[in-house]
């Protein structure tokens, strides 16, 4: 595989700075060169197929070092995509652009977009104007909003310093919070921003087996680290175990990883903890097997799921998240929301003894997490 060294700041991993024609002015393109030390390539909107040589996914490699900004041209903000028979969380989307330079094995990207290069959009303000305009129409409704679903919420903020922007707005808003999601550790610009608890800094976790698949990103150590100092700052916290992979020894593997994060971080700061299993569109095995030859975790038996995903068998994802809500339930505090993604009733039954509705529906037992403390 590539150099599995661990990477605390992933935008260092940059080579080139592109800007599309129409915004090369702006003074907040300006201040992402400075802060990159790259040199800014104008293109125009046609030159965008030429950026990166090669033909995806073959050029992957290369276009993680590419990064475009340009503008955003449609909605911000849209609803976390979700499908019928599994209990969603009613999350929403914010597009802040697509790509990661860090290089997970099992990434959904690599099968989901079909450019090899990363974007950022630079038209930010157009983003603050279309959150005021959602919140304020939301009648007061909560919501819980993300970045990390096209991109690492924090694996280019220390250039493009985004947080500094959408930590203070969200301060403001008594009905909305903020998730940063990240496997990046790079978080010393977040110290002195005005968050009002509004801002929830979370991290992706693994077991240190698992963990292996994950390149260009941050040791567990320095993820956890990084939750305590934001914890210090008074960030409340989330997790997420997912995607979980089954491997030999993963039992010992995910209660290392419990022990840690407890011996670590607070519990009292975690407002939610998400379990998700390996799942993903049947085309990445394909992909993600011819780019990392030396992976097994596709080596597996799957089965397509409702939402034509490849998952594990049933038996074995309860078994999965039995062993791992077990563990958790005993160091959480008991405020902290403990939820999967993407699961349906009836595994929801066998793990927990309750599915979402009987508790009010899902998006209620986080809106509870973090609205009523």
């Amino acid at each position: 595989m590539n150099d599995k060294r661990p990477v605390s700041d992933p935008s260092q991993l940059l080579r080139r700075l592109v800007v599309e024609k129409s915004v090369q002015h702006m003074p907040y393109v300006h201040d992402i060169a400075e802060r990159s030390g790259l040199p800014l390539e104008v293109v125009d909107e046609r030159d965008y197929p030429d950026l990166v040589d090669g033909s995806y996914p073959d050029n992957l490699c290369d276009g993680k070092q590419v990064l475009l900004l340009c503008r955003n041209r449609g909605d911000f903000l849209k609803h976390c995509p979700s499908t019928r028979d599994y209990r969603c969380c009613g999350y929403r989307i914010i597009n802040i652009g697509t790509g990661c330079p860090m290089d997970c094995v099992y990434c959904i990207l690599q099968a989901y977009l079909n450019s090899s290069y990363l974007s950022f959009f630079v038209n930010t303000d157009d983003l603050l104007v279309e959150l005021s305009q959602r919140l304020s129409g939301s009648g007061g409704r909560p919501m819980r909003i993300g970045t990390g679903e096209f991109t690492d919420s924090m694996a280019l903020d220390r250039i493009t310093a985004l947080s500094t922007k959408l930590v203070p707005f969200f301060a403001g808003q008594p009905q909305a919070v903020l998730e940063l999601k990240s496997k990046a550790a790079c978080i010393d610009h977040l110290e002195d921003l005005d968050h009002n608890g509004r801002t929830i800094m979370a991290w992706s976790l693994n077991s240190a087996a698992a963990s292996s698949q994950e390149l260009h990103t941050a040791s567990l150590e320095q993820r956890l680290q990084a939750a305590a100092r934001c914890a210090s700052w008074g960030y409340p916290l989330a997790f997420h175990f997912d995607p979980i992979i089954h491997h030999q020894g993963w039992r010992d593997g995910y209660r290392q990883i419990i022990d840690q994060l407890f011996a670590t971080v607070p519990a009292e700061a975690i407002r939610w903890i998400s379990l998700g299993a390996l799942r993903f569109m049947p085309k990445l095995a394909q992909i993600g097997g011819e780019r990392f030859p030396e992976t097994n975790i596709f080596h597996h038996e799957f089965v397509p799921g409702l939402d034509n995903k490849s998952r594990y068998f049933r038996s074995l994802r309860s078994e999965l998240y039995r062993f791992i809500w077990a563990e958790l339930k005993q160091r959480c505090d008991p405020r902290t929301c403990i939820y999967f993604c993407m699961e349906s009733d009836e595994l929801w039954r066998e793990v927990t003894g309750f599915t979402p509705a009987e508790r009010g529906g899902l998006a209620t037992l986080l809106d509870r997490a973090v609205f009523i403390r």
